[in-house]
């Protein structure tokens, strides 16, 4: 069996995975996440073994790097005392569909991270169990608990 490039990879699965990173460490932090990512799996790819899913050891990827920046964001906090003078020439973050990343923000770290791993993603139960670890019963009932708080506090009429 041929494998494919890994350029490939990036174009077939890059959109989901930064769906996946903006949705558990937010806005801010996803390019970030999705960078580390595809870096930490170009050096993993050789070793990936035939007919792996290659989505879900993406997202597992994506799972553990999220960890680390939330780890990391925990132990330095970096004060800003003077606002920039100009305006980023990058596009602001907060752009990104900010109200959907508020609803997500106020969830438990791992309702957010089921939510995202099942509904984003699209990893089955059994997948998203892996990563974040316990049973398919436990993150189908996070999951769950994850969308009634979304329905709640997520705008009426929006689009998730």
């Amino acid at each position: 069996m041929s494998v494919k490039p890994f350029e490939q990879v990036v174009d077939e699965h890059g959109s989901v995975v930064l769906r996946v990173c903006r949705a558990v460490v937010g806005p801010v932090d996803a390019e970030d996440a999705w960078s580390e990512t595809f870096l930490a799996a170009l050096k993993a790819y050789p070793d990936l073994p035939d007919g792996a899913n290659v989505e879900a050891w993406l997202v597992t990827i994506a799972h553990r790097k999220a960890v680390d920046i939330t780890r990391a964001r925990a132990r330095h906090a970096v004060p800003v005392s003077d606002v920039p003078d100009g305006l980023s020439t990058r596009g602001r973050p907060e752009d990104w569909d900010g109200d959907l990343w508020t609803a997500l923000a106020r969830l438990p770290d791992k309702q957010r991270a089921v939510v995202a791993y099942h509904y984003i993603a699209g990893l089955p139960y059994k997948d998203v169990a892996t990563i974040t670890g316990g049973t398919a019963d436990a993150a189908r009932r996070s999951a769950a608990d994850g969308v009634k708080a979304l329905r709640a506090t997520y705008p009426e009429g929006a689009d998730a």
